[in-house]
Parts: C-alpha cells; sequence; structure tokens
C-alpha cells in the first residue's frame, strides 16, 4: 500500500506518489487507458497534469467521466497574465470535462520576466485568485525547473501564501551546495506554514548523451534498474512530509508504484550510502549545472 500523506493545508491525503500525467502527452486512448489502470490498481489518487502536456488533459478526460471523486486533480498554466490564466483554465477545464480543478499551479515560474508579469497588475496571480473565488480552482500553486527554483519558490511564498510548490529533487541536485540550502529553507518554511511539497526528478541519472541510441520517453534519462530505481524512490521517501511525481517515461510507472509500495521507515537510515553506490555504479550527473545547464 503506497502511504498517504495530507496534502499540505488541501484537506485531501494524497499518495505519496503522484501521478506525473506527461507520460500520456503522446498516447492514444487505449494504450492511456492502460496507464490509468495502474492507478486504480496502486491506489495512487492524485493526478498531475498541465495544459502543455500535449493530450493528457484529453487522455484524462474520460476518466474523469467515472472516477472525479477518487483523485485530486491539478493542472498547470504556463500563462503570465490574467487573460492568458483566464483562458487557461477555461479550456483545461473543458479538455478535462470537469466543473473544478483542485489546484491550479504556475508552471516553471523562474525567469525574472516572467515572475514580475505573474505577480504584477493584470497578472496571473490576479486570475488564479479570481478563479478560486468562482469555485473553478480550490488551491494555487507554483512550479519549476532548474537550479534557481528554490529561491525563485521562496519569492514566490513571500508574495503570496501558495498551497504548493513542485521542484527537482535528487541525490544529484542535493550536492550543489547552494541547491542544497535553498531546498533545505524551502522545505521548512513549507513544513512550517502547512504548504505542499512535490518533487520531481528522484529518478534522474542525467542529461541522455547524444550517442546513446536508447528509445526516449522524458527527456532526461531515467534509472531504469529495477534495484536502483526502489533505492531512488525510497531515497525521496526518506524526507518526510514530501510527495514524488512519477516519471514521464510510462513504461517504469509500475516500477515506481511497486517500490513506493514497498516503503519501510526502517529503511531510512541506510538508504543514503545505498544511493551513493547507485551513483558511481550509474555513472549519474545532475540535471541541472549552475552556470552551464541552469535549467531544461
Amino acid at each position: 500500500m503506497i502511504p498517504k500523506l495530507p496534502f499540505g493545508r488541501t484537506g485531501h491525503d494524497s499518495t505519496r506518489t503522484l501521478f506525473g500525467a506527461a507520460a500520456l502527452s503522446a498516447m492514444r486512448q487505449e494504450k492511456a487507458d492502460s496507464v490509468l489502470e495502474l492507478l486504480l490498481e496502486f491506489g495512487v489518487n492524485h493526478i498531475d497534469v498541465a495544459a502543455s502536456y500535449g493530450d493528457a488533459e484529453l487522455r484524462i478526460a474520460p476518466w474523469m467521466k467515472q472516477h472525479r471523486k477518487d483523485f485530486f486533480l491539478a493542472s498547470k498554466t504556463g500563462e503570465r497574465t490574467a487573460a492568458g490564466v483566464k483562458e487557461s483554465i477555461q479550456r483545461s477545464l473543458e479538455r478535462l470535462q470537469v466543473d473544478q480543478i483542485d489546484l491550479i499551479q504556475f508552471h516553471n515560474l523562474t525567469d525574472e520576466e516572467g515572475w514580475q508579469t505573474a505577480m504584477g497588475p493584470g497578472g496571473a496571480l490576479e486570475a488564479a485568485i479570481e478563479a478560486q473565488a468562482q469555485g473553478l480552482v480550490r488551491f494555487i500553486g507554483v512550479t519549476g525547473h532548474g537550479i534557481s527554483v528554490p529561491d525563485m519558490h521562496l519569492r514566490s511564498l513571500a508574495e503570496f501564501d501558495f498551497d504548493s510548490v513542485l521542484l527537482p529533487y535528487s541525490i544529484m541536485m542535493m550536492q550543489d551546495p547552494e541547491y542544497a540550502a535553498g531546498f533545505e529553507a524551502l522545505y521548512l518554511q513549507c513544513r512550517e506554514k502547512n504548504i505542499a511539497m512535490q518533487t520531481i526528478k528522484s529518478i534522474a541519472r542525467r542529461r541522455w548523451r547524444e550517442e546513446d541510441p536508447s528509445l526516449r520517453f522524458s527527456w532526461y534519462e531515467p534509472i531504469k534498474d529495477e534495484d536502483a530505481l526502489r533505492r531512488a524512490v525510497h531515497w525521496n521517501f526518506s524526507r518526510p512530509g514530501i510527495f514524488l511525481n512519477t516519471s514521464s517515461d510510462a513504461t517504469l510507472l509500475r516500477k515506481i508504484l511497486q517500490a513506493a509500495s514497498d516503503f519501510d521507515d526502517r529503511v531510512s537510515e541506510a538508504i543514503g550510502s545505498e544511493v551513493e553506490i547507485d551513483v558511481k555504479a550509474l555513472d549519474m550527473e545532475p540535471l541541472f549545472v549552475r552556470g552551464v545547464t541552469d535549467s531544461i
């Protein structure tokens, strides 16, 4: 059984693995249906999608007709103006075929110009608050990729009391002292203010190498070795109170959910040293390197 935790202050107990619906972006409905069946099999009750995830919202829509009450449904908008966000939310509601989205998130809000627009007059935040007042969305969050995310999220939380944040968290990212310090500060604030903290990229191995002929179902190379993948999931779970968004590589979904089901608090003490061995054995690299590959 995958453990559940209160998703911040929302009143919803979400499974610690949240389904990252980017995995559905280019799938036919029949294939998407089989992937979504896995969520029911493992009891996953939280879906995280985005307006920019191809056809993912459309693939989820038939499931919402039957299972809307069973899922906390989150989506994202990449728009930064109020007008853009209003249109984006309405489009997501129509594509998902629902009357309300549980959580709307500002997608990858990490650049200065976008941040200023979103938080300023006529910006995304105004529209999200208005949509919340209208009952179109229940909660508001912010997400990000890249090396500057923890600091940008702290800045966003100083501007507005967001209900959730989302950012990378992996053994490799935490080896960057500045990133780790920012992450710890953000983690502490989320714990103190009961803000849901969602993490991504915990099962990332490295960026794809040009000579690698493997089929690519995500923009980075994930850990595929089953034992190492299990340890990466358990390493994530060993930090209390955070959530893990599953990979956009749907071929790994069952392994990830099985690893989440197998987690035991007693593994926490040893998992760090075990993952360090995997880092060397798999020649792992951070996805984001300060001053080199700061973002996607």
